[in-house]
């Protein structure tokens, strides 16, 4: 309704929503992300490593873990919940996981930033690249707006929502102090998410630093980041009071960005974002001292980065590439998020991953889909406003000496040869998803990561490390986990599979196959609890390693590196308003896996470099995809 939503004089909805529930409500009470017990920690550790090894390396390696478990892991154990329990405020992994993304020193694009791609508006006439922009950008404005007011519906995971998703429940959770607001959710097994990342959408960059980068965040900033054709531009999106601009007045201004026939820069800035950390902050300090400051300072505090590019999509290969890296020159990777609207209104987020984690960024994703479609602020009928573009729209200019025009030649070149070796392949399954597999009572989530360990067994003959992303969200501070999908069960039930068909009934595969599930479940469980091992692992090292004491036993055992040299790198998402996300190979060995299991189709998107074939693993995918569905209609399947 208007009113709930707030209209300004110029009659543009100000906010997306005014929740009845603050914000924030939860985010006091919201549990601590727990530290493992160490001997579970050691035992999953274990049952992780057991199908990458052969009897005499696992003895090996449960020595180590053992000898660790009773010596120098247990001191730096106790040290850490020492440490935890000194720090209420908030969780474990939260120092040391922001040190492992700010001190890495590779280049953020296709090593860490991800991307996922919008569905097109439904109404086709809407998807006009300067309609959809500006519908988006009002539509993201309005969200920012919506959360710093404390409006945003806080972010619960419903379990029961007719209990707990009830104007009802919000009315009388509301004045439940902050403090324990959180368990009033819990009784009627509602689950609020750790919102903390949330401000870091806006206004914010990463900086890069010798040795350790840092984040900034400029929330008085007023200003949208456009880049197009590799030229930069500023212009204001709120007035002076903190009001949106008038919608006709941001679609006039980038009708103007638009229709600037300035040519692309011979040394494009954006080819800076794409470098090693350290050669880019000697660059960015030479930019400084070379007379950019201010300059930078625009591009630094920007509400986010838009990137318009000038080219329609011809397929989903081309989306991804677009998406994921595109070009640097028309790129800010370092902002929080770069929204990216191509010529046919095909639009799509690249975020930074050092700030947050798909969960904040998928909120926001839906939020602005949701929005600028159902209550889009201009539509195709829409006349931009008679405005001074020229004198609103500030075009950027960096003054570049020979260093810099040299390092941008250096940092094309650099990403113009990663970019040629990566591979993006893409493919549907059609032939069943999500309702078929929990009719026959199996995890979803469990089939898809069987199907991988089953290709590239099939592929390459062997069972290698695998990352599964699993957030935990559901505690202060929470981060990532680790579900670690290669087990002794996917292992076994590949290989009947693969090398023994002939030896098992239809019967005995699907016993298989219902063991890898329940098996993964569990796995997914722990994680999402904080009862995985590789974040608390992680952190005893970091701890060691920051006390300077020297690196333990058990982290020189070439199998723990071998299990974080992460071959197989997965993550997931659905959502109405994602049409597809992915992101690169975490090691050049390796590949990078984003999928969706829809209700009657799955899809999948596998990056990868020469040293792997992502095609082949793709149809190798397909195959055992095509297989367990045929096993679990209980059809007989042929090698």
């Amino acid at each position: 309704a208007p009113g709930r939503r707030g209209y300004s004089g110029a009659g543009a909805a100000e906010f997306l929503h005014r929740s009845i529930v603050p914000t924030m409500h939860y985010q006091k009470s919201l549990p601590r992300l727990p530290v493992p017990k160490l001997e579970d920690t050691i035992t999953r550790y274990l049952n992780a490593q057991k199908p990458l090894l052969n009897d005499d390396q696992f003895r090996k390696t449960e020595e180590l873990a053992h000898a660790f478990e009773k010596g120098i892991g247990r001191e730096l154990h106790e040290q850490l919940v020492a440490q935890d329990n000194q720090n209420k405020h908030t969780s474990y992994i939260t120092g040391p996981w922001f040190d492992m993304y700010l001190k890495a020193r590779e280049p953020v694009v296709l090593n860490f930033n991800a991307f996922m791609s919008f569905n097109p508006d439904p109404k086709p006439e809407y998807n006009d690249q300067l309609i959809r922009a500006t519908n988006m950008i009002v539509s993201a404005v309005r969200f920012m707006k919506t959360f710093r007011a404390g409006y945003l519906e806080p972010e619960v995971f419903h379990l029961s929502p007719e209990k707990s998703d009830t104007d009802i429940f919000k009315k009388i959770i509301r004045f439940v102090p902050s403090s324990i607001s959180w368990f009033g959710a819990y009784m009627v097994n509602a689950y609020p998410l750790d919102m903390s990342q949330y401000f870091r959408l806006f206004n914010s960059t990463r900086l890069p630093k010798l040795n350790k980068d840092e984040l900034y965040t400029d929330e008085k900033a007023k200003h949208l980041l456009v880049l197009r054709n590799g030229n930069f531009y500023v212009f204001d999106v709120l007035d002076r009071d903190g009001n949106i601009l008038k919608p006709s007045e941001i679609q006039a201004h980038l009708k103007y960005i638009l229709s600037d026939n300035s040519p692309a820069p011979a040394f494009p800035l954006g080819y800076l974002s794409s470098e090693n950390r350290d050669t880019w902050a000697l660059l960015r300090k030479n930019l400084l001292e070379n007379g950019n400051e201010e300059a930078l300072q625009k591009v630094d505090s920007a509400m986010f980065c838009l990137s318009l590019d000038d080219f329609p999509i011809k397929d989903f290969v081309h989306v991804s590439h677009t998406m994921l890296h595109g070009d640097a020159a028309n790129r800010w990777y370092d902002k929080s998020f770069n929204l990216i609207i191509t010529k046919d209104g095909t639009a799509g987020i690249n975020f930074e991953h050092s700030w947050g984690d798909g969960v904040a960024v998928l909120r926001f994703q839906n939020e602005v889909f949701k929005d600028s479609t159902n209550t889009p602020a201009i539509s195709p009928q829409s006349q931009p406003a008679s405005v001074d573009s020229s004198r609103a729209v500030q075009k950027l200019d960096f003054k570049l000496n020979d260093a810099l025009k040299a390092g941008i030649t250096k940092a094309k070149q650099k990403f113009d040869a990663t970019v040629e070796s990566l591979s993006l392949n893409i493919i549907q399954f059609q032939e069943g998803g999500k309702e078929l597999l929990k009719q026959k009572k199996v995890s979803p989530d469990a089939v898809a990561q069987l199907a991988f360990q089953m290709a590239f067994l099939r592929q390459y003959d062997q069972t290698v490390a695998t990352y599964e992303s699993c957030s935990t969200a559901a505690f202060k501070h929470g981060r990532t986990e680790t579900i670690r999908p290669a087990t002794v069960h996917t292992k076994k039930c590949s290989e009947a599979f693969v090398k023994e068909l002939s030896k098992h009934s239809t019967e005995e595969l699907q016993k298989l196959i219902v063991e890898c599930s329940k098996y993964h479940g569990r796995l997914t469980k722990e994680a999402a609890m904080g009862q995985g091992f590789d974040r608390h692992l992680f952190s005893l090292r970091y701890l060691a390693l920051s006390k300077g004491l020297p690196l333990p036993d058990f982290y020189q055992d070439q199998a723990y590196a071998r299990l974080n040299h992460n071959i197989i790198s997965t993550s997931t998402l659905a959502s109405p308003a994602v049409q597809l996300g992915g992101f690169g190979p975490v090691v050049a060995d390796g590949f990078g896996v984003g999928y969706q299991v829809h209700d009657d189709w799955v899809g999948f998107n596998v990056s990868s470099y020469p040293a792997r074939n992502g095609k082949e693993f793709l149809q190798c995918i397909h195959k055992s995809l095509e297989d367990i569905f045929n096993v679990l209609k209980g059809k007989k399947i042929g090698s």
